[in-house]
């Protein structure tokens, strides 16, 4: 047979799957083996998994500070409101929460959990609704807001419930096709072509939301874009030295780890300047409303499930939903098999694929009940940052989750991170908006691109995925609907899908990838399948068991029963077959 190797959804990872090469698998753990400080059930000191802990911590922040600032103008959360930064803090806590989650019953990888991009555009598309759109919006900041005052907390609390509750239900599906196994059967025609446009559209959908965000002084924006792309492009292979115990000293890649960290520290910090000048612009000055909102801030708050009430759903609310689920957890078993080969582990067993999807599922219900306005998934940031420190023990990214929950705790901490003007954010947003575009379209490294056919397909679904939504927008702002089917849930839920790109651009790549006539080898089906084919040699129970579940897995694979549950550690189900699917070569 021809040997072969494939990329996985992250282009920077390779994996051996050739299982009649012993040749290609040695080669494959030589490498995975080669540079690792600490592997995955190895256990660092405590005092460095503490360390080793924030700093995933630090990573994250990037990443997870983004979404707030995009969906809270659209729950129509003032500037001034206190509820931003709780919401900042409920997002670390439930990070936290899931992240542990996911380490101990979940595919137990050293895998950070934390908020995604994928779910953004269908609850920005879910808010697009009349009944969510925020009245008198051009004065929602200012003295002027035809909002009365004692109103204001339950208006925005209503759109939160509504977010809250398609997070829930859509969840289920992802926790049931996890749980079950059903993943293997789904990923027959998720393809290449479905998957890339779909996640490019995160980020292109929500180039309005970086360009209002920057425009109000491109100044700071662009000086916050040139640190960004200087910090981690420039950079990225320079260190500063750090004294370690043996009196000499370690080389710290500090702009490797932290370029969107150290960009935001330096830009703020410029702003703080400008404020003490008396620079009169209010776009870069760190004081008003926000630093109202700020003073305003519980130091310690400790979030509660339901804390903005309980949840309502609406059938519109949760087929929107879905699309953002389904996205996430098709990206989430690339980023299981990177974080694999980083810290020093097998490629995972089925039952970890499986368990780990559907412990994703079950945070993001966690995060519906505890009100963050978004779900959870698996940060390939921190994945990046395994592979910089070489430190792939599960036990860091454990010390990580409690360091997550006493930040969510602190919610001074998190009203601080929302005072952070919004032109550093808009160029914040321009870099990373343009970083996520960039990985769903290297999905499209598993296809012949100069098939007609594929191009056909991509560029279809890209551009119309553009134009439906453009419309339905324009069409909103003129207070037309239209979508008039004659009954409300059919109209709403139309409206819905219609207005999301994300949704669209897989609905479309799903169908046509499907339908027109292609080849295995054409649609990229080889080469993207082939990630989920296991070596003989590596199907060892003794080199799987940093996967086994704690505790009960001896009393499991003694259950003749345990076999036909897929997410179980049976080594009769897992390593003698495998539901993902094959394609003729």
């Amino acid at each position: 047979m021809e040997e072969k190797k494939a990329l996985s959804s992250k282009p920077e990872v390779r994996v051996a799957h050739d299982s009649q090469n012993a040749d290609v698998v040695k080669d494959a753990k030589n490498e995975t083996d080669m540079g690792i400080t600490y592997k995955i059930e190895d256990v660092p000191p405590w005092y460095m998994c503490l360390f080793l802990g924030l700093q995933h911590f630090l990573t994250m922040i990037g990443g997870t500070l983004s979404i707030p600032f995009i969906l809270c103008p659209a729950l129509c959360i003032r500037d001034d409101d206190p509820a931003q930064g709780y919401i900042i803090s409920t997002i670390f806590f439930v990070s936290g929460i899931v992240t542990f989650l996911q380490t101990t019953i979940g595919c137990r990888l050293p895998i950070v959990q934390g908020g995604t991009f994928t779910f953004i555009a269908p609850t920005l598309a879910i808010l697009a609704l009349d009944k969510f759109v925020c009245e008198d919006k051009d004065n929602m900041n200012t003295d002027h807001w035809a909002v009365p005052e004692e109103e204001r907390e339950e208006y925005w609390q209503i759109r939160m419930r509504e977010v809250q509750g398609a997070i829930c239900v859509a969840s289920i599906f992802q926790l049931v096709v996890g749980y079950t196994g059903m993943l293997g059967l789904l990923l027959r025609y998720i393809t290449p072509l479905t998957i890339g446009p779909s996640v490019a559209m995160i980020g292109l959908s929500l180039f309005d939301v970086a360009a209002l965000n920057a425009s109000q002084h491109w100044g700071v924006a662009i000086g916050t874009i040139v640190l960004m792309v200087l910090f981690s492009q420039y950079l990225e292979k320079a260190w500063i030295p750090i004294p370690n115990c043996n009196k000499g000293y370690s080389k710290f890649k500090i702009f490797n780890l932290f370029p969107v960290l150290l960009t935001i520290l330096i830009m703020w910090g410029i702003c703080a300047i400008c404020t003490l000048a008396g620079v009169e612009d209010p776009a870069i000055r760190t004081d008003g409303p926000k630093m109202v909102m700020f003073n305003k801030a519980k130091w310690v708050r400790f979030p509660l499930p339901f804390q903005w009430g309980v949840p309502t759903v609406s059938v519109e609310a949760v087929f929107g939903m879905m699309a953002g689920v389904f996205a996430s957890a098709i990206e989430s078993v690339g980023d299981y098999y990177a974080c694999a080969r980083l810290s020093g582990a097998p490629p995972p067993p089925n039952h970890a694929i499986y368990r780990g999807i559907g412990t994703e599922g079950l945070g993001c219900i966690i995060a519906g009940i505890w009100g963050t306005g978004n779900g959870t998934t698996s940060y390939s940031e921190n994945i990046g940052a395994i592979g910089v420190t070489k430190v792939g023990s599960r036990r860091v990214i454990q010390y990580a989750a409690f360091i997550m929950l006493g930040f969510g705790i602190v919610s001074k901490l998190g009203a601080l991170f929302v005072t952070i003007p919004n032109p550093i954010i808009g160029g914040i947003f321009s870099v990373m908006f343009g970083i996520i575009t960039a990985v769903g379209l290297s999905n499209l490294q598993f296809v012949d691109l100069n098939s007609t056919r594929n191009l056909f397909v991509l560029g279809f679904s890209l551009f119309f995925s553009l134009v439906l939504p453009k419309w339905m927008e324009e069409q909103a702002n003129m207070g037309h609907n239209p979508i008039r089917t004659g009954n409300d849930t059919i109209n709403n839920i139309l409206t819905v899908i219609l207005s999301s790109s994300m949704f669209l651009a897989m609905l479309l790549g799903f169908v046509l990838d499907n339908t027109i006539p292609g080849t295995d080898e054409e649609r990229g089906l080889v080469k993207w399948q082939s990630l989920h084919i296991q070596p003989d040699d590596l199907s060892n129970v003794d080199k799987l068991k940093c996967y086994d579940l704690p505790f009960i897995t001896p009393f499991l694979k003694r259950q003749n029963w345990a076999r036909f549950i897929p997410c179980l550690p049976s080594s009769e189900y897992d390593h003698k077959k495998t539901d993902l699917p094959k394609t003729s070569t």
